[in-house]
């Protein structure tokens, strides 16, 4: 197993959970310290306070990783008696670096909305709200017949030319490539000041953007020539829906109050508020972490009987209660199931990458409300 400092831990983290994934002006990333020390400990938790960043302390964790981002307005002094400084201060003195995964982790596949909805039981998922698609890629790279094959089967193997239910889909025509090498150059085919004449093909394929450097490279390595020719063009298209919240449907009819008591129960709360009829129908279920009040529209188009989020303002609820659209509010502190969720993920990545590093679920209750 392989000692790993903090970078290597959030480059396998994002490569899960990208910033490119967050919504504009949301503070994700590193907020405190530096990700360029060795890393044996991490913790994962919703929120960062004093209490959290002690715990950190007392298990030797170098690193914790958060959802909510402890700094998210931009701070105009540092205060060491006031809370924030304080805890800023601690991290600081003990060499503990926090990194928040907020939106980006919303919206990742996988990520919070995708473990509430499995909590729910929900199958059939889907997106509730797009906010993020890939860009779509043409490559165009001319090759001499003889490296045709392997170039394409190199292509193939970095992701490129996946599409729908189908891979290894490329294009090719064939032509005649011109060049002269000149002194410096270390040419594959033909010599110095000579101008040569080569029969070639022009590969195409499509790819995502998110596997644009990977596939080039793969096509740099393949490739016989000093310098290939090639060409990156975006489409029109785009490829790979991103977004927050997911709908899905429950297993079997039930009513509002059924399900508001199981909502209750999977998520451990001790109470919630709901909008709606008790005896209404419930099958199609949307979920949405946190702060959901300016989604209910987008449930409401999407067939959702009841929107399962938190933070529901008074006159939000009118409104959601006005276009028959059942909530549940079980509160803003139900995203503490990413705590478990990052913990299991980064521990196989890390395992399959032999990366010795131990992932810690803090047992700090962040809850700010007391029920009575």
């Amino acid at each position: 197993m392989k000692k790993v400092n903090g970078h290597e831990i959030i480059s396998l983290f994002e490569n899960w959970s990208p910033k490119r994934f967050a919504m504009d002006g949301d503070p994700v990333g590193l907020h405190i310290g530096q990700l360029n020390r060795s890393v044996e400990k991490v913790l994962v938790t919703l929120d960062v306070n004093e209490e959290v960043i002690d715990e950190a302390i007392q298990q030797g964790a170098n690193l914790i990783i958060a959802h909510h981002p402890p700094i998210f307005r931009p701070l105009k002094s540092l205060l060491t008696d006031t809370p924030q400084g304080r805890m800023i201060e601690k991290c600081v003195k003990h060499d503990i670096a926090v990194y928040a995964a907020h939106t980006n982790l919303d919206v990742a596949p996988g990520g919070v909305n995708d473990m509430l909805a499995a909590k729910l039981g929900l199958q059939s998922t889907a997106v509730l709200e797009p906010t993020f698609s890939e860009p779509l890629y043409k490559l165009v790279v001319f090759s001499p017949v003889s490296h045709v094959d392997n170039i394409r089967q190199a292509l193939s193997q970095a992701g490129a030319g996946a599409i729908g239910d189908y891979v290894g889909c490329s294009f090719s025509s064939s032509g005649t490539g011109r060049f002269t090498p000149v002194e410096g150059a270390d040419p594959y085919i033909g010599e110095i000041g000579k101008s040569e004449e080569v029969q070639e093909e022009k590969i195409e394929v499509v790819l995502p953007g998110n596997i644009r450097s990977k596939v080039l490279k793969a096509m740099l390595t393949a490739h016989p020539y000093e310098e290939p020719a090639y060409d990156f063009f975006i489409l029109d298209q785009r490829t790979n829906e991103y977004g927050l919240g997911r709908i899905g449907k429950l297993n079997e009819k039930t009513t509002l109050a059924q399900f508001a008591e199981h909502v209750k129960n999977v998520f451990g709360v001790p109470a919630l508020r709901y909008v709606g009829s008790p005896d209404k129908a419930i099958r199609k279920v949307a979920v949405l972490g946190g702060d959901g009040n300016k989604y209910i529209g987008a449930a409401k188009r999407a067939g959702a009987d009841v929107l399962v989020t938190g933070d529901l303002y008074y006159h939000v609820a009118h409104d959601a209660e006005a276009m028959g659209l059942a909530v549940i509010d079980p509160g803003h502190n139900i995203e503490k199931v990413m705590i478990e969720g990052v913990a299991d993920y980064m521990r196989k990545a890390c395992e399959e990458a032999r990366y010795n590093v131990q992932f810690i679920q803090s047992t700090i209750i962040t809850e700010p409300f007391h029920f009575i």
